[in-house]
């Protein structure tokens, strides 16, 4: 645990240091692209975040090879090296689309291309865990199809659900963290040494994420472009299918009986980890709901809208943060649910649980709908927009509109309209001083 723990920070350090200079350089090279009708920030902000969350895997990756115990995942398994092969081929796709956007077809090639490379170097689904049935094995074909698949959905439903600031780098943090919990158990209490790598990936995506939040929550001083939400994308999906496709259920030894009743008993544990969708649910239910309200307009699946689960919640009425953390609240839940369900599925506590959950989560995701009433004697209890108040004037209505328009207003691309104190800008009032100075 000492060696995860250590690779997860180095990660982290490297990505976070990394992400300052590779802002300024961004603002340099001009991936800024403009304000868009669909996009939430109202001012340009640097793309190519994922230049820092790629280097700061390969540290990973390297502080791991040189540790005691974790290096024998390398000299045991040609998965990490997959894993690096297929990151590099998506991160290169993803900062040329950074720069200059390029054509959602190709990135989607890019995406096939990528898995197969990873699928050439033995990081494939083997066989899946079928209830009643037990292990059933999969042919060349069967399992490379599969395998590009999961990959291909799993990178296109973190890239969707990429719309607000710390979005997408805390939802995958918290899948990677219930999935890292699932991992260290099958190889630390099962001995199982194939669940090494699942492991190690986890482990080095939490790193990335966290290393990247601090620059990119709310209001976010640079964004990770596709660069950084297709490679995450791609680094979960590698994970779950090292650990789903290629251990032997009949190894968990949880059942002492036939190969097909282990297989019902492990069930609750590699359904939810088969398809990772259940892990990083909320995206994957954004990116369903997208492709099937594109295609009902006649639109291209590919098409950009402000459709998606977080644009509604900000039409809800919530915050730019408020609708983050609720994002955060529903994929927590799903993840560490699923994870609780797989170590226990007999006990009713964890399954009431969710359902009380669930519900505080949806009085939360409702509550800008309903405005009560609240005593006078509990009004300095709740928010200033539950207090009651004076009613407000036709014309500060109309102020206030205006003012919101105003802010609102797209800030031309340039160096002077860069988010974040530390941006490479032009001082205001450099000009007056020299003025001043020449008088004088």
């Amino acid at each position: 645990m000492r060696e995860y723990l250590l690779t997860l920070c180095i990660t982290a350090a490297v990505t976070y240091l990394l992400t300052g200079p590779v802002r300024k350089f961004a603002i340099v090279a001009g991936a800024m692209p403009e304000i868009r009708a669909r996009d939430v920030h109202r001012e340009p902000t640097p793309r190519l975040g994922g230049i820092a969350m790629f280097f700061g895997l390969c540290a990973g990756l390297l502080v791991a090879d040189h540790l005691t115990n974790l290096s024998e995942v390398f000299e045991k398994s040609n998965e990490p090296r997959a894993l690096l092969s297929g990151a590099a081929l998506i991160w290169l796709i993803g900062v040329l689309d950074d720069k200059f956007e390029i054509d959602a077809l190709i990135k989607l090639g890019g995406q096939m291309i990528a898995a197969g490379v990873m699928v050439m170097q033995g990081l494939t689904i083997l066989w899946l865990p079928i209830p009643s049935v037990g292990s059933v094995a999969l042919t060349q074909w069967q399992g490379t199809l599969l395998t590009v698949a999961l990959v291909v959905i799993t990178i296109n439903a973190v890239n969707f659900v990429d719309g607000l600031d710390g979005l997408a780098a805390g939802m995958v943090c918290i899948a990677a963290a219930a999935f890292f919990l699932y991992a260290y158990r099958i190889w630390y209490s099962y001995g199982i040494e194939a669940a090494a790598p699942a492991t190690l990936f986890s482990a080095i995506l939490m790193g990335m994420c966290l290393g990247f939040l601090p620059h990119n929550m709310h209001p976010a001083r640079i964004f990770m472009g596709d660069s950084g939400s297709m490679l995450i994308g791609l680094v979960l999906a590698a994970g779950a299918i090292s650990i789903t496709g290629q251990i032997d259920p009949d190894a968990l030894k949880l059942f002492a009986g036939s190969e097909k009743a282990a297989v019902h008993q492990t069930v609750p544990v590699y359904i939810p980890l088969l398809l990772p969708l259940s892990i990083i649910a909320v995206p994957a239910a954004d990116l369903i709901s997208a492709i099937v309200r594109r295609t009902w307009r006649g639109q291209s699946p590919f098409a950009a809208d402000r459709g998606h689960l977080h644009h509604r919640l900000l039409e809800i009425g919530h915050s730019h943060s408020r609708a983050v953390w609720i994002m955060y609240f529903w994929s927590a839940l799903i993840a560490f649910g699923s994870l609780a369900y797989s170590v226990n599925s007999a006990s009713m506590w964890i399954v009431l649980g969710v359902v009380f959950l669930s519900a505080i989560g949806l009085v939360l995701l409702l509550l800008p709908r309903f405005t009560p009433r609240v005593p006078m004697w509990a009004q300095a209890l709740v928010p200033p927009r539950y207090r009651r108040g004076r009613p407000v004037v036709a014309e500060s209505v109309e102020s206030m509109e205006s003012t919101e328009v105003e802010q609102r207003t797209p800030v031309a691309v340039g160096v002077a309209g860069v988010n974040g104190a530390t941006a490479l800008r032009t001082r205001p009032h450099a000009p007056e001083r020299r003025k001043a100075e020449t008088s004088r």
